[in-house]
């Protein structure tokens, strides 16, 4: 797919047209195709700014749609939406994983089937609206690419990711969830240091990495979730 095309799916995708099409093309260069290409380092930049615009933006649409919800309650609504799997998940259905160019290492694993990799454009995409058409064009693309789940009526629960799971395997499987460290970087300050997966009886439900194994486990966690949802439908 060329530039021109890729562009134009980013477009169709997220419902925004792009009045600077190189901000699109520059969203979906995963750093290790674009130290191959030219030495530079891709989307990261684009991946911090969509971050920090996807909280605020997700925490006023929330703020708006809910005033009897918390504090508490909007930071749950607005974790469950802007987590790593939530994300990669949005960018999979939007087509990211077809479009994210990728180095020669990331092709030979899979890079495209990554949840960091993809979570991480959609942010850079998000970056991208951010710069071309301000917070109205980023607001208006994240209420299409989420939908009514940021305006849902219904007060976040209060237990913690890792609480819920445990909760459904004790009701489904009458079996507590064991997490397992399958992978330490040991670099200090390393957002991917820890990898853990969730097992139960046996079986990995989930996988999540995050700097601290705290963080690792609750995105394990919310992924066992979601496929523990999905089983039940």
């Amino acid at each position: 797919m060329n530039d021109g095309d890729a562009v134009a799916a980013i477009a169709a995708a997220i419902g925004y047209r792009f009045r600077d099409p190189a901000l699109a093309e520059l969203a979906v260069a995963h750093p290790s195709f674009a130290h191959e290409a030219d030495g530079t380092r891709g989307n990261e930049r684009l991946e911090f700014l969509g971050d920090a615009v996807l909280d605020l933006v997700i925490s006023e649409i929330h703020y708006r749609a809910h005033p009897d919800w918390s504090e508490g309650d909007m930071t749950r609504a607005r974790a469950a939406l802007v987590n790593k799997q939530a994300l990669a998940e949005r960018a999979r259905a939007i087509g990211l994983d077809r479009l994210v160019k990728l180095g020669r290492t990331e092709r030979r694993t899979a890079g495209e089937r990554k949840d960091s990799v993809l979570a991480n454009c959609l942010e850079a995409v998000i970056g991208a609206v951010y710069l071309d058409g301000g917070l109205s064009e980023v607001t208006s693309c994240l209420e299409q690419l989420f939908g009514d789940v940021l305006r849902g009526s219904a007060v976040p629960a209060k237990r913690d990711v890792k609480t819920r799971f445990q909760e459904w395997t004790h009701a489904r499987f009458r079996a507590t969830p064991e997490y397992r460290t399958v992978r330490d970087s040991g670099t200090d300050n390393d957002d991917q240091r820890f990898t853990v997966e969730v097992l139960v009886a046996g079986e990995v439900w989930g996988r999540g990495v995050g700097r601290s194994k705290r963080e690792a486990e609750r995105e394990a966690a919310a992924a066992a979730v979601t496929r523990g949802a999905e089983s039940d439908e």
